[in-house]
């Protein structure tokens, strides 16, 4: 049984009601994302042109009613993490997928807001058609992972027989390009799909991560 057909159901009605015709491409002719083989590797990178918002810092009042920073686990970094796939599903048109983040640190560290995710030529190469647009399914959680804890974030790509060739231009990509919400440092994620390729022609969607890899709420 597939819990996650809900969570698709849910993003796909939501992404219609918003007019998101502009939700993504995907994997028409390609394999079944979810059977894909997937490798991860970290990369130091050049900061993304819109990184994702810091996470709220938490807060403490001391007896005199002085409000401090109060102490805790630091944003992850790119370092800390793996990146894996999770569950998928399909919906309207439009394929659904787990994007997993693993904190293998040795500590705890949190996670806040989107990740930025996009199809890209290899390790290090260019990015294929345009970044995933934001999709405001999940709320922006502050999410704390403990050492071997994982988020998740759910990315949406739609099938590129949803648009006219001269519009998506279609290819297939094999690689996703990850930055970690507020961070600077990419991941790598082998995953083969047929995408559109025409620069920034929105072909792909991602939500803000959220704790665990279950993407039934």
């Amino acid at each position: 049984m597939f819990p996650a057909m809900t969570l698709a159901r849910r993003a796909a009605i939501l992404a219609g009601a918003a007019g998101a015709a502009a939700l993504v491409t995907a994997c028409g002719a390609a394999s079944d994302p979810g059977a894909a083989p997937t490798k991860t590797v970290t990369a130091t990178a050049s900061a993304p042109s819109s990184p994702s918002a810091s996470a709220p810092s938490p807060t403490a009042t001391t007896g005199s009613g002085t409000t401090v920073a109060a102490a805790g686990p630091g944003p992850c970094v790119s370092s800390d993490l793996q990146a894996s796939i999770g569950q998928g599903g399909a919906a309207a048109g439009t394929f659904y997928q787990l994007l997993v983040l693993t904190n293998t640190s040795g500590s705890a560290c949190t996670l806040y807001g989107y990740p930025g995710v996009s199809f890209v030529t290899g390790l290090g190469g260019s990015v294929i058609g345009a970044p995933a647009a934001r999709n405001s399914l999940i709320p922006d959680t502050l999410v704390t992972l403990p050492s071997g804890g994982a988020a998740s974030a759910l990315v949406g790509i739609t099938d590129t027989g949803n648009f006219p060739p001269s519009v998506c231009r279609p290819g297939t990509a094999d690689w996703l390009q990850i930055y970690p919400p507020g961070a600077y440092g990419s991941l790598y994620l082998q995953l083969s799909s047929s995408v559109c390729t025409r620069p920034g022609k929105k072909f792909m969607t991602v939500t803000a991560v959220h704790a665990g890899t279950s993407n039934s709420f």
